[in-house]
């Protein structure tokens, strides 16, 4: 799998250069922001790993003979179209298992194929919402690694320990050596530019 590069950005830009197959360093980032957000969607569904990684192997193929298709400026998302791509490359995986006698005609190790191949609307919200919050994760992953390059580590440390593990201000003030307007401080400012760089590649 490919790691989480410093900037996982997809731009308008980057998603027509994939228009070009001989363009690897487009490629390769596309592949380190999207691998691992089809390999999860895969994995939830009860994919093995292996299952997963052809899976997301087809996925990647389908975009290359599609991404000409596909208009940036046209109504719906690049996320959106790209989850499609996704589950359709998933229940095409569990058919073929299916028919190798790998599983019995109608059922496997995941999801029910009729629930996977539910095309209903609330069926195609989920999934764009799964994809969305996944790609969302992803971003604040690489935001938090950012911001943390940028700040000292004890504010850093007043940001996480009062944020995510959920310690108090005055415990966390007295264990950093600061007081308890620093900790307030520090955990307001880190949390804005976390939220402004999430916003930011959200939108491109």
């Amino acid at each position: 799998m490919a790691a989480l590069g410093s900037d996982p950005a997809t731009r308008a830009s980057l998603l027509l250069r994939l228009r070009d197959p001989r363009d690897n360093a487009a490629w390769s980032e596309f592949a380190v922001v999207y691998e691992p957000l089809v390999y999860r969607l895969a994995q939830r569904r009860g994919c093995q790993d292996a299952d997963a990684r052809e899976i997301v192997q087809e996925v990647f193929l389908t975009v290359s003979r599609a991404i000409d298709r596909f208009d940036p400026n046209a109504a719906g998302s690049f996320r959106g179209w790209l989850s499609k791509i996704a589950r359709n490359a998933t229940i095409d995986r569990f058919r073929r298992l299916a028919a190798e006698r790998v599983h019995s005609p109608d059922t496997h190790d995941g999801l029910p194929l009729e629930q996977l191949a539910d095309s209903s609307m609330d069926a195609e919200t989920q999934l764009i919402e799964e994809f969305e919050r996944g790609r969302r994760e992803q971003l604040f992953r690489w935001a938090s690694g950012e911001v943390r390059r940028r700040t000292g580590e004890a504010n850093w440390m007043a940001f996480w320990r009062t944020t995510v593990e959920g310690h108090s201000v005055a415990q966390v003030a007295q264990e950093l050596k600061l007081t308890d307007s620093a900790v307030y401080v520090a955990r307001c400012r880190i949390l804005r530019r976390i939220r402004e760089l999430v916003a930011t590649r959200w939108e491109e």
